[in-house]
């Protein structure tokens, strides 16, 4: 019983000493900052005449989507969460967004969607950047537009030249979200130290390009579960690593 109790006492003890003594895990801060170009060329809106694939001349006069479930990737203990953002061209202070209580440790890559997963889908119009005021929320299909990319092109058919892709839609064989999964080069490091910069490079181009060239002179409007999968699998491919700041 003796050394049964001098045991525990001495285990009491380390653990004390530990407590004081070891080195805590800490929790650290990245901003994601998301920086739109059309292959090149940053994205400018009315102003700059952009070409697609097919050498289509187009300028581009709105561009918002939504960003969700951010996962930072390493070995072990995954960073999760389950905020929602809505990146807006027209709001530059929406590009850059702040992911906090990261574990500290090297990270190897970043995955989120690209949409809105059916809970929150089906829960109603919600506030913050899922409230109905931001105009992404379907007045006659209850649920979430996902990416709105609007501009104009001399070769479109639709009205005053314009296109127009809001894409939307969680149920199949519809399911328009989108998982994106990027791997750093370099492992990024989170620590208390300071505030890491990760900067994503979109680029609008994608959308009309990869997987399926889109004809704007045919396709120049998608606003329900018609041809939405095919703009859904473009889109996936839009993101890249620009650049990371230690």
């Amino acid at each position: 019983m003796k050394i049964i109790v001098t045991t525990i006492l001495s285990m009491a003890t380390l653990l004390v000493a530990m407590s004081f003594t070891g080195k805590p895990t800490g929790e650290g801060k990245l901003t994601i900052a998301f920086d739109h170009y059309v292959d090149d060329k940053v994205l400018q809106f009315d102003s700059v005449l952009y070409k697609n694939e097919l050498g289509q001349s187009f300028t581009v006069t709105k561009f918002k989507y939504y960003i969700g479930n951010i996962c930072l990737k390493k070995t072990t203990g995954n960073k999760e969460t389950t905020d929602y953002y809505l990146i807006n061209e027209e709001e530059p202070a929406t590009k850059t967004i702040s992911v906090g209580n990261i574990p500290e440790g090297e990270y190897t890559g970043i995955e989120f969607i690209l949409g809105v997963d059916s809970i929150h889908n089906c829960s109603g119009a919600q506030s913050g950047a899922l409230d109905p005021v931001n105009a992404m929320f379907w007045a006659w299909n209850t649920g979430y537009i996902f990416l709105k990319l609007e501009g104009k092109s001399p070769v479109s058919k639709s009205p005053g030249n314009i296109f127009e892709f809001h894409i939307g839609g969680y149920k199949q064989p519809n399911n328009c979200i989108r998982t994106v999964s990027l791997n750093f080069e370099r492992p990024l490091i989170i620590s208390t130290s300071a505030i890491r910069e990760l900067h994503l490079k979109v680029n609008v181009a994608e959308i009309l390009k990869t997987p399926t060239s889109i004809d704007l002179s045919t396709l120049s409007s998608v606003t329900d579960f018609h041809n939405a999968t095919t703009i859904a699998d473009n889109y996936m491919d839009m993101f890249s690593v620009l650049s990371i700041k230690q």
